[in-house]
């Protein structure tokens, strides 16, 4: 067991970069990855926009400092408005973008504006909902063929979903999120518990075509962000609905995201590499299947993977965080955006957050979860 004295110094590190990335972020926010490990602004565009409002929570619920909540608050006008003028939304990430930031200020402050902000991207997100093949589409114009398809890491954006129907009482968003999670776990987990990136369909007739990547070693190996999208987003789903068939699921991605780790426990960004190979690790994938497991283990706790997510979350912290790289405004270290475009190891925004609520949760056993 990790001690309290251990993780509030992973804790208070985090923090400190986050409040300082409060000068050159108040009024914009860090791309999806940095260069040469410094963030840039993303101009409010990216679909990891959220991730930095939730560190603010974060650190805000940690410290009580000002600074966290009113440049939480000044983001969240600038999501507003991007969601009113359905600006860079043509995509299914709402819940990436508006669970961390206008979702977490409701839950925190009771913002009534953060929360119709929320239930207007949840309203936007199903309006990529397709009957046929029961699925809310990735990417790209909904009436294009090419882009009839889902991915892997849409699980994280039902959670918008199912609080929107908390929220509001209309079941409308719970349900089309309950098909659409059945259609993902039915088509991208494999028999072995390994998964697909994306899945194909049929634009005329719904029927499923095939599995592949994006941003995987090959259609058939195992991505290993991918992988961790799995066992997050199963676990998250489960808070909501209580289903026995997603601890089953959850389980089967869980064990084999655990079988196949290296002996540090930190993932290459496909999981076909293990011990030996030079290819680089992404340790957002840590950092994302720590928290699915510390979620699940509030509902089953398994002491097996308890064990990995510790081993991975002190390794994170020892091995590959940027507290000896004080030149840099990351927290985490060798994370990789996508390998296939040709990317190098640098620090993503979205490992930087779950690895700050993976520590949360584990100081606060309490913790309620921004999703």
């Amino acid at each position: 067991m990790i001690s309290e004295d251990k993780l509030h110094e992973m804790m208070d590190f985090c923090v400190s970069v986050t409040e300082r990335n409060t000068e050159k972020f108040f009024a914009d926010f860090p791309y999806a990855q940095s260069t040469d490990y410094v963030y840039h602004p993303s101009h409010g565009k990216e679909w990891t926009d959220g991730f930095w409002c939730g560190m603010l929570a974060l650190s805000y619920e940690y410290t009580k400092k000002k600074i966290f909540r009113d440049t939480l608050e000044n983001l969240n006008k600038i999501l507003k408005k991007r969601i009113e003028e359905k600006y860079e939304v043509n995509h299914h990430d709402m819940g990436f973008i508006y669970s961390l930031s206008n979702v977490a200020e409701y839950k925190l402050f009771k913002s009534e504006t953060a929360k119709k902000t929320a239930l207007e991207a949840a309203e936007h997100l199903i309006g990529r909902y397709h009957e046929k093949g029961e699925f809310i589409q990735a990417w790209g114009d909904i009436d294009d063929p090419a882009s009839y398809s889902l991915i892997i890491d849409s699980l994280l954006n039902l959670p918008l979903l199912f609080w929107a129907s908390g929220v509001s009482g209309n079941v409308k968003y719970a349900h089309i999120a309950k098909k659409h999670l059945k259609t993902v776990l039915q088509y991208v987990v494999r028999e072995d518990g390994t998964t697909f990136h994306r899945y194909s369909f049929d634009f005329y007739t719904g029927k499923p075509i095939a599995g592949m990547t994006a941003q995987g070693f090959s259609d058939n190996s195992c991505w290993a962000r991918g992988q961790a999208w799995g066992v997050c987003g199963t676990a998250l789903c489960y808070a909501y609905t209580k289903e026995n068939s997603l601890l089953h699921t959850f389980r089967k991605l869980t064990d084999r995201f655990v079988s196949m780790l290296p002996e540090d426990g930190i993932p290459y960004w496909d999981m076909i590499f293990s011990d030996g190979s030079n290819e680089p690790r992404d340790t957002s994938s840590a950092a994302i299947a720590i928290c699915g497991i510390l979620e699940m283990n509030k509902y089953f706790p398994d002491e097996r993977y308890s064990a990995a997510a510790e081993k991975m979350l002190v390794t994170l912290y020892e091995k590959y965080s940027a507290i000896k790289k004080p030149e840099t405004n990351v927290i985490l270290t060798d994370a990789m955006y996508s390998r296939p475009a040709g990317h190098k190891p640098e620090a993503a925004i979205y490992g930087d957050y779950f690895f700050m609520e993976a520590l949360m949760r584990q100081i606060n056993k309490a913790w309620k979860m921004y999703w």
